[in-house]
């Protein structure tokens, strides 16, 4: 094969590539030609050497032809030169051809493949980017949920601390109970071993204690802070004796209106829809302002850790439907069922503290803070039945009252009269009355008096003690708990009744006294 076959055969090469490399081929062939005509004819070969015009040395040689006579002339060689240049012509077109559409076919075959790049480019990163904004929204949806449920679980673990503190109180709560159950009970076999007659009515009362234990069950109601004094024993012991009073030798209260001779049965208004009526307040004002009437009515459910909302109605046919024209929510919580409406404001004990406080109901500000000074709060000095009820406030024809006790008067009720305006005690009496021998009580012409049971149907009114003369003397007045368990009871002197709440119902007595 010689060499201008393999430059044509050579895909590798380009086409200008292949034309020099064809040309090259071809000297290579004269030159191989002429050595071996040299070779064949040396012998005949005659070199001459000779001086040309410019004096340089020229050589030489002539070389016979076996198949020429004569040479050709030189017009046949200028032809033959000139055909030669003309072929070496159109081949150089036709390379130069070939090379332009050769590099327009790669110019289109770049243009077709980068297009192809950018169209796949393009449609890639489009589906990167929608892939890429997918992700992030699943992330947003996944850290959202992520802080929906680690708030759930602080809201848990708070509550889950809360439930365990509670539970911790409700436990040293049993405790307490359990050892102040066993000395009432060592009590009330020494009074029976004394056959004093003034405390079978009380043991009978008692008997009843742990009956109403097992309705109250602490592990259901773990939010309800009450705490129950089970001895419901008669503080009759403590009086000096002497002779009930009669109507006709009633003394006349300052106030010109006589004792309490009679209370009637209890016409129920409303009960609680739920656990938190258990025990509560309601309450009419004796002497309210603007916008407030006579026929405005209050209520405050007590059965929670966490006392705060205060229901208006603007009359009984609302209490009765209960439609509740407004609903306060307190800045300070309520211990307990002691609170009273008096002069358009809430007075009231504040939790777990002996601070009292007015709340103007209109403005719906806390107005005045009082402290009660020595006073025994969070069951430390409550009635028998319990429920914190260590501070009760209380109104009447002469204005507003609080009973509590001291450890001075070692749990005997104390009694003092309170400025409305300053909540600045006026006056105070020691009664000897021991407070936690009563159910409960309320004032009535500036004097106290005091309830037997807050679940015997034939409870009494059994104490009266008048802040007047600083005596005390016993009472036997019928006061029925139709619903076994009395929680809080107080007078209304405007309409001259007595207002319960008696296990869940609301319930009013109208009321007898002495004249004068």
């Amino acid at each position: 094969m010689n060499l201008s076959m393999f430059c044509f055969s050579n895909n590798l090469l380009t086409l200008r590539e292949r034309g020099w490399c064809e040309i090259t081929g071809m000297l290579l062939t004269w030159l191989i030609s002429v050595w071996m005509v040299w070779g064949a004819f040396g012998s005949n070969v005659h070199l001459h050497k000779s001086n040309n015009q410019d004096g340089r040395c020229i050589y030489s040689f002539t070389v016979p032809s076996e198949n020429e006579d004569s040479c050709i002339g030189s017009s046949e060689v200028l032809i033959a030169i000139q055909d030669l240049q003309r072929e070496n012509k159109a081949q150089h077109l036709e390379l130069e051809s070939t090379r332009a559409r050769l590099s327009l076919l790669e110019n289109q075959v770049n243009q077709l493949y980068g297009s192809q790049v950018r169209r796949t480019s393009l449609s890639t990163v489009g589906l990167l980017q929608r892939e890429v904004e997918s992700l992030k929204r699943e992330q947003a949806q996944r850290d959202i949920q992520l802080s929906r449920l680690e708030s759930t679980i602080n809201n848990l673990l708070q509550d889950k601390s809360a439930l365990e503190e509670d539970k911790k109180q409700l436990e040293e709560q049993k405790n307490e109970l359990e050892t102040r159950l066993e000395k009432s009970i060592q009590e009330v076999a020494h009074l029976r071993a004394s056959r004093c007659p003034q405390t079978r009515e009380a043991s009978s009362d008692f008997l009843q204690g742990p009956r109403e234990v097992s309705k109250w069950d602490t592990e259901k109601l773990g939010y309800q802070e009450l705490k129950l004094d089970l001895a419901e024993v008669s503080a009759s012991h403590l009086i000096k004796e002497g002779p009930s009073p009669s109507p006709s030798t009633i003394e006349v209260e300052e106030s010109g209106c006589g004792m309490l001779v009679w209370v009637s049965a209890p016409v129920t208004f409303r009960r609680a829809e739920t656990i938190t009526g258990k025990y509560g307040v309601w309450m009419k004002d004796p002497q309210p302002v603007s916008p407030y009437t006579h026929e405005t009515i209050w209520r405050i459910d007590t059965v929670s850790a966490d006392v705060r909302q205060v229901f208006e109605y603007d009359d009984m046919d609302q209490f009765v439907k209960g439609y509740p024209s407004k609903v306060h929510v307190l800045p300070r919580s309520i211990e307990s069922t002691g609170a009273v409406v008096y002069w358009g404001s809430l007075y009231f004990q504040r939790h777990k503290s002996r601070i009292l406080v007015k709340y103007d109901l209109k403005n719906e500000v806390i107005t005045v803070q009082k402290e009660l000074p020595d006073a025994g709060y969070h069951g430390q000095f409550p009635y028998s039945w319990g429920g914190y009820t260590d501070i009760d406030l209380a109104v009447d024809e002469i204005g507003l009252w609080v009973i509590y006790s001291t450890e001075n008067a070692k749990g005997a009720i104390v009694l003092s009269k309170l400025d409305p305006e300053t909540l600045e005690i006026i006056q105070t009496w020691q009664t000897n009355i021991h407070k936690q021998s009563v159910a409960n009580s309320f004032m009535i012409c500036g004097s106290l008096y005091t309830i037997s049971s807050y679940s015997s149907p034939e409870a009494t009114v059994n104490f009266i003690y008048r802040t007047s003369t600083g005596n005390s003397a016993p009472l036997k007045v019928r006061f029925e708990n139709r619903y076994r368990y009395i929680s809080m009871v107080d007078y209304n002197p405007t309409e001259k009744k007595i207002m319960a709440w008696d296990n869940f119902n609301m319930v009013a007595y109208d009321i007898r006294l002495s004249k004068m």
